[in-house]
């Protein structure tokens, strides 16, 4: 009597989904807020003056970060129009819109 076989399992590809207006507007809001030097001076020890530097370019940019938070919502509502879906892929990273 021949051993049984199981049946073959499948596996789903792993795929990231970016979406493109969230990250782009994630980014934005870094550099507007000055997070990459604000955590700098956290790495070093002074996170008193890592989060005085985040607070004071929030306060100073205020209007740069709603306009990037107002466009990013519209670019979402805009985004629901259209039929495309997905607009790039490189490798198991896909970018969405």
């Amino acid at each position: 009597m021949a051993a049984r076989r199981k049946a073959p399992r499948r596996r789903a590809k792993r795929r990231f989904m970016i979406s493109g207006i969230e990250a782009g507007a994630a980014l934005s809001l870094m550099q507007s807020t000055g997070a990459a030097e604000a955590v700098q001076q956290a790495l070093k020890g002074d996170i008193v003056g890592g989060v005085n530097t985040l607070s004071r370019n929030i306060q100073s940019r205020k209007s740069q970060i709603i306009g990037t938070m107002a466009a990013a919502a519209a670019g979402k509502f805009a985004a629901k129009a259209f039929s495309l879906g997905t607009i790039a892929k490189l490798g198991p990273i896909s970018l969405k819109i």
